[in-house]
């Protein structure tokens, strides 16, 4: 996961902001934590002890990118360096989506298999996150430079990455400036709210529409 960058656009701090009462960048690590994977790195770089704070407990390993300032890729080399060599590949995810559609995540890591590269979710024609890599890929983004993450990479091997359409927004909805916090709140609460009447309804406690 990718946690290095300064939130300029949203003034600063933006992982450590607060999305109905705890920091995004916790949020999301623990959508994340629930796909259940071998190991999660987080990649960190401005406000690296303060995101590392807004992490404790949960299970991942925290790795400071030195170079974060360079961009995306920094923060994503350093990421890969610390996991080695996957047996199978990686799925990458960016801190400041708290939203992001983890369920997708077995479909993805298929798709990717299938397609020999990549494979990522798609809303209305915008790529989206996670993205999941094969092994295959691993060497292209080790050698990534500047901040347009694996962009490149994707581009460059059209022809063996799939899209997976979706109408799951939080593949999409990230956290650049406070406006974007405010949808994505609204979003988070309507989750919620949905997922508190759902269990009611499956304990009886309200009738199924």
């Amino acid at each position: 996961m990718l946690a290095a960058g300064a939130g300029r656009r949203f003034g600063g701090g933006k992982l450590l902001a607060l999305l109905d009462g705890v920091p995004v960048i916790r949020r999301t690590l623990g959508a994340v934590l629930t796909a259940g994977f071998d190991e999660v790195v987080v990649a960190t770089g401005a406000d690296s002890a303060a995101v590392a704070g807004a992490l404790q407990g949960l299970t991942c390993r925290i790795v400071p990118a030195a170079d974060w300032e360079e961009g995306m890729a920094a923060s994503l080399r350093g990421g890969l360096a610390a996991l080695g060599q996957p047996a199978k590949g990686v799925f990458v995810f960016l801190g400041d989506m708290p939203l992001v559609p983890v369920h997708l995540c077995p479909a993805l890591a298929g798709l990717a298999e299938q397609a020999g590269y990549a494979a990522r979710p798609r809303v209305a024609g915008k790529p989206g996150h996670p993205v999941a890599f094969t092994t295959a890929a691993l060497p292209d983004l080790a050698r990534l430079t500047g901040d347009q993450g694996a962009a490149s990479s994707l581009k460059g091997h059209a022809d063996a990455v799939i899209y997976y359409d979706t109408d799951a927004v939080g593949a999409v909805l990230d956290i650049d400036a406070p406006s974007d916090l405010e949808v994505a709140e609204r979003a988070w609460n309507a989750c919620a709210t949905s997922a508190t009447s759902d269990s009611a309804m499956s304990r009886g406690a309200l009738p199924k529409p």
